[in-house]
């Protein structure tokens, strides 16, 4: 006696029964998984199924917020018909700051799966970011991307690859996204690490707070919007006099280019740093100007990275927690090949570190009983 087959291989063989006898041809929309779990009377679920299998063998393709279409080949044709257990993940650096332990972390979660990776970094250039995406599209040999903008606090000129590539493969966004692109994204929420390490230099009793943020970055906006609203909400000035932005380029340069930071922080206490490389080049700039760390002006830090505890003077900074985001990323890439649940974006949460980088001016009775663990570094 035969075995009775899954309800989801019957779905499945339904549509490619439909594809042979031509009632579905070549770029027609199947139905949608609401009207498969009406018509064969199963759940969302077991319809969701079907569809990834079909998508594993080939015949069908999603098309992100259009629906699902027949791909233009014919059922037992040569051509990719099957994943290639290989996940691309691009970030715009490798081997320095946050990203050495991300990549650790959503290579073992997708190692464990069976899938390999394969690296490239874009050195925060449009012009490499490019060369990769084509490369994507031109060899068809990953089943997944991974991606972290490049310099997404700017109109990009890639997002048409992006767009070509996302019908074809799912696409995740990692730290930042494009505004300009219906996409993905796991990141921190940058503007509450923003707010809230400004904030804290609020409670200590900073009034006059200067802030450096980058400004080719996504992230560095939305740090800037939290270290605005912070002042604000506490009814005090913003003042363009007191803000540095810089780029990628000027990031590595700060030192060579220090008075044009010094004059920022000219009559301030205290210092937001877009992240904790940046607040570790302005410990070094006013140490050589002979401004004490955290006596003469205090400095915040985002991110939390290895950067802020070896500081010398180690640095206040949001926690930026980064192997749980890789994670995520990862276990979210997962669900989005098997398309077993809906593609919604995740930002986390920071959290407060306390180090030495910060005078205390006032200590309200917030501080005395924080709840975050000061690590005494």
């Amino acid at each position: 006696m035969a075995e009775e087959k899954a309800k989801y291989e019957e779905i499945a063989d339904c549509i490619i029964a439909e594809v042979k006898k031509g009632n579905l041809k070549p770029g027609s929309k199947i139905y949608s998984e609401h009207e498969l779990s009406s018509m064969f009377k199963v759940s969302r679920q077991t319809a969701r199924h079907a569809v990834s299998v079909l998508e594993q063998k080939g015949i069908v393709r999603r098309i992100r917020g259009s629906g699902t279409y027949i791909n233009g080949k014919e059922p037992g044709k040569a051509g990719r018909a099957g994943r290639t257990m290989r996940i691309a993940v691009m970030t715009t650096y490798v081997d320095e700051y946050i990203f050495p332990s991300m990549l650790k972390e959503i290579e073992g979660r997708l190692s464990r799966e069976g899938y390999a990776l394969q690296i490239a970094f874009t050195h925060n250039t449009v012009e490499k970011e490019r060369m990769i995406l084509k490369g994507f599209l031109k060899e068809d040999s990953v089943d997944g991307i991974i991606a972290e903008p490049t310099k997404s606090g700017l109109p990009n000129p890639n997002l048409d690859i992006y767009r070509e590539l996302q019908r074809k493969i799912p696409v995740l966004f990692l730290n930042s996204s494009y505004p300009d692109l219906e996409s993905v994204h796991v990141s921190l929420n940058d503007y509450l690490a923003g707010k809230m390490v400004t904030e804290h230099l609020l409670q200590c009793g900073h009034h006059r707070i200067a802030g450096i943020f980058k400004s080719d970055d996504g992230q560095g906006h939305k740090r800037y919007a939290g270290y605005v609203d912070a002042l604000m909400e506490r009814e005090m000035k913003v003042k363009g006099e007191r803000i540095a932005w810089i780029d990628t380029c000027e990031l590595k340069e700060m030192k060579e280019d220090a008075a044009r930071y010094l004059r920022r922080i000219s009559g301030c206490t205290a210092c937001v740093c877009y992240n904790d490389e940046v607040a570790n080049y302005l410990v070094g700039i006013c140490k050589e100007a002979g401004i004490r760390i955290p006596e003469d002006l205090s400095i915040v830090g985002i991110d939390n990275s290895d950067l802020a505890g070896r500081c010398e003077i180690p640095l206040t900074s949001a926690q930026n927690p980064v192997k749980d985001l890789a994670g995520i990323a990862a276990a979210k890439m997962l669900e989005m090949l098997e398309g077993i649940k809906e593609e919604e974006s995740v930002e986390l949460e920071p959290e407060l570190v306390i180090r030495k980088s910060v005078r205390i001016l006032t200590e309200p009775e917030e501080l005395r009983v924080m709840s975050v663990v000061e690590t005494g570094k």
